[in-house]
């Protein structure tokens, strides 16, 4: 039996590449965990929202205290959450592992509250946290590098191994 090419069925769809991939998936990782944050603040799990960082840092107004501030820091964070996908693709992509992602997270918890922490006059020092505020953020930039970490190691290996079935064949 002749296989038609014609046919829409037989023809695969080209799909984004694992560097695309990977930013998309950086930026959908910033909005959501960024969100979580937000939340997580306003039921007091943490001392700090995420517009602490990115707008209460260097701008004061009203604004950035309400609804659109919070709105416009997680947008932010979903965009800067794309250099920290870059850099994860870059550096771990091969390593098909949830620790990896885990330990991802931990390494970015502690450039942004302790190596980064003087450039945000609104987060008090580490020392200066509470309990409760160290557990969960730690939590929640686990569950950030595990999303984001992971998510592109499985699209890689996928990827990989799509590309050599293709071979085959």
């Amino acid at each position: 039996m002749k296989v038609d090419k014609e046919l829409s069925q037989n023809n695969r769809e080209e799909s984004m590449s694992v560097t695309a991939k990977s930013l998309v998936t950086g930026f959908a990782g910033g909005l959501i965990w960024s969100t979580l944050g937000l939340i997580m603040y306003f039921f007091s799990f943490s001392e700090v929202a995420p517009r602490s960082f990115v707008l209460r840092s260097w701008n004061t107004a009203e604004w950035t205290s309400g609804w659109l501030g919070n709105v416009l820091s997680i947008i932010i964070i979903g965009l800067l959450s794309l250099i920290s996908a870059f850099i994860y693709y870059g550096l771990f992509r091969k390593v098909n592992t949830l620790w990896m992602g885990a330990a991802f997270g931990i390494v970015l918890w502690v450039i942004i509250f302790f190596v980064l922490q003087p450039v945000y006059p609104n987060v008090p020092d580490l020392v200066n946290l509470n309990s409760y505020t160290i557990v969960s953020t730690i939590c929640l930039y686990i569950l950030y590098g595990t999303f984001v970490g992971y998510s592109i190691s499985y699209d890689y290996a996928d990827t990989v191994k799509k590309d050599e079935q293709q071979k085959e064949n």
